[in-house]
């Protein structure tokens, strides 16, 4: 036995590997979610070098949604989507989504329009090349800690969506250089990661977005994933996500003191929604 270790010493590391893999739960969620940032990384390599032509554009982020998307059939991961239609506009919009865990930029990328620019915390830029890739995808990275400079980057945004185009210079503006093409804004109101199975309070900005722009705004509810991955219990499993595309929701004639209001009003829809969807992905699992 011991001549077998010496003279063979990465068969039995593969073997102490695959064994560990498949017995041990803690092993087999760390396996993999070292896997799904090894691949948004490596990807974002060719994102960045097929991206050099144009420089930075939002139409990049075609890239990075085609390289993102396998993981799913990697991962076992079967999604469905509802209310596709409710995205079948040609019209600028603000769409949010409920943040959950770093699972849902794949989850995203299923259901991302053409021409839709995220909004995110300005440290994802600093995620060497996978920042890179959002920078050259368009990412609009906003400063948490400098609210003043946060809310100047979206009033030059909502100018944006108001226009129907963009002017701009460098920075994050400089993705908005071409004209006559509709923007779309993607945004987490939370604001944050949720692992609480429910949704945290929404934060005002994207629906001031909205109403500033008079454009709609269309929710996206992404289920649980509580059925095939959690983060505590390092669980992670082949499941099923169900994603629902909620009707817009009309902000022309708003102004900023309609603002609290409009936000709970999406908030509870999306909840509404969320409640529904992730019972009917849980009990798929049993």
């Amino acid at each position: 036995m011991e001549l077998f270790f010496l003279h063979y010493p990465f068969t039995c590391l593969l073997i102490a590997f695959l064994v560990l893999y498949q017995v041990k739960p803690a092993f087999r969620f760390f396996c993999k979610m070292t896997f799904y940032k090894l691949w948004l990384f490596t990807i974002s390599i060719g994102v960045a070098i097929l991206s050099i032509p144009r420089g930075r554009n939002v139409d990049n982020m075609m890239f990075l949604r085609t390289l993102t998307r396998p993981l799913k059939h990697i991962f076992g991961i079967h999604i469905v989507v509802k209310g596709k239609e409710n995205l079948r506009t040609k019209k600028p919009f603000v769409l949010v989504l409920n943040h959950q865990t770093s699972l849902d930029i794949l989850v995203m990328m299923e259901i991302l329009p053409k021409r839709c620019v995220p909004i995110a915390k300005k440290e994802i830029l600093y995620m060497g090349t996978f920042g890179l890739a959002c920078w050259l995808a368009g990412v609009i990275f906003i400063d948490r800690k400098r609210s003043e400079k946060s809310i100047a980057t979206l009033t030059e945004v909502a100018h944006s969506l108001h226009k129907d185009n963009v002017s701009g210079e460098e920075s994050n503006e400089e993705l908005l250089e071409n004209r006559n093409l509709d923007l779309r804004v993607l945004i987490f109101p939370e604001g944050t990661r949720n692992h609480g199975g429910s949704m945290l309070p929404f934060k005002r900005g994207a629906f001031q977005l909205a109403v500033k722009a008079q454009v709609p705004i269309i929710p996206v509810v992404f289920s649980s994933y509580n059925s095939f991955y959690n983060q505590k219990e390092k669980k992670f499993t082949p499941g099923n996500m169900i994603i629902q595309i909620l009707p817009e929701v009309e902000t022309v004639g708003l102004g900023p003191d309609d603002v609290p209001k409009l936000t709970e009003q999406v908030r509870d829809s999306m909840l509404s929604s969320y409640q529904g969807i992730s019972g009917m992905t849980n009990g798929a699992s049993h």
